[in-house]
């Protein structure tokens, strides 16, 4: 094997990555959008939560992706950071919309109750 047949093989491969990560791209893309599509239409606020969520973690993984195509991996510990964050703000709102209160005093007992339609 010599040295051209060695670089050949080697582009093959970069170009193999790279149309990879272009199909996920486009896939999580997809993805993303359909998400939005459940957020604003979610029934429930729980519903708009999960989404709200789920489109953090697409963000996160965007992330990623677009840290590797760059060759920047500083990316992924932006990426880290933007996970925490999304993770504390679900639990943050979750437990608003639980108990309408963030300082920790309520209980489930406290929580305004639903009201049964007549």
């Amino acid at each position: 094997m010599n040295f051209q047949q060695a670089t050949l093989s080697h582009l093959d491969i970069a170009q193999f990555d790279a149309v990879i990560l272009g199909v996920a791209t486009i896939a999580l893309l997809t993805g993303m959008g359909l998400i939005l599509i459940r957020l604003f239409l979610g029934p429930s606020v729980y519903d708009r939560a999960l989404s709200l969520n789920m489109f953090g973690t697409k963000t996160v993984l965007f992330l990623a992706i677009l840290g590797f195509l760059n060759g920047r991996p500083d990316f992924l510990d932006i990426a880290l950071l933007y996970a925490l964050i999304n993770f504390i703000t679900t639990i943050a709102i979750l437990k608003y919309f639980r108990y309408r209160d963030l300082s920790g005093t309520a209980t489930p007992e406290e929580a305004p109750q639903k009201q049964e339609a007549p």
